[in-house]
């Protein structure tokens, strides 16, 4: 159970984030932060050996040093652990919490398998999870427009065993789904993240086949 002085530091933290994020347009915004802090909670129940300060932390910081939001990434690193020194965390949760935000990428986990605390794996999965399912669809065409991504070209193959580099470079908004969204289910950490996984999977083929028939017409 969280204690009065962090629950007041969440709140901080939350007003933070807002302002950090306020102004984005790429799906990375606040309404993203709160559903990956919800889906973070939930799955914080069944897995209650975890900290949930931590978790809930991370939840709500896991943007704001992302190079698909940020700008000047030392910069804003250096701000964030500014803010948690202001707010009196240890070193140990400020610690806890970068090795979080800089291993849960889909990105930096392409070349390997980045090790995860319980709390980071947590974090990961609902993150995940706001990437599939109906939000994830409109995420991916928010994000893709933002970019100016081509929607969908047949002749554009999607790409598989990329790198940092080739992931950031631009492919079409329907390649996103093969080249990522469709890998996440078996990529899970948690027994309730997977479980949750499994319906907005779901969701995600069934709107491509849908998609890709009526793009020809059918």
């Amino acid at each position: 159970m969280l204690t009065p002085l962090q629950q007041n530091i969440i709140c901080h933290t939350e007003d933070y984030v807002k302002n950090k994020l306020a102004y984005d347009y790429s799906g990375h915004d606040f309404a993203h932060i709160i559903r990956v802090t919800n889906l973070a909670k939930q799955i914080y129940q069944t897995e209650s050996q975890a900290n949930e300060f931590i978790v809930v932390m991370a939840a709500y910081l896991h943007d704001v040093i992302d190079d698909k939001v940020i700008e000047n990434i030392p910069l804003a690193r250096q701000e964030l652990i500014d803010f948690m020194q202001q707010k009196m965390l240890s070193c140990d949760e400020q610690q806890a919490i970068l090795s979080i935000i800089d291993n849960m990428s889909f990105k930096k986990n392409l070349a390997e398998k980045q090790p995860l605390s319980l709390e980071g794996q947590i974090v990961q999965d609902a993150d995940r999870l706001d990437a599939i399912g109906a939000i994830g669809i409109g995420r991916t065409f928010f994000y893709g427009g933002n970019k100016k991504h081509i929607m969908h070209d047949p002749n554009i193959q999607p790409r598989s065993e990329m790198s940092q580099t080739d992931y950031r470079q631009p492919s079409t908004v329907i390649n996103h789904f093969y080249e990522k969204l469709f890998l996440l289910k078996d990529q899970m950490n948690t027994k309730a993240g997977t479980k949750l996984a499994q319906e907005r999977h779901q969701f995600l083929v069934d709107f491509v086949q849908r998609f890709e028939q009526e793009w020809h017409g059918r």
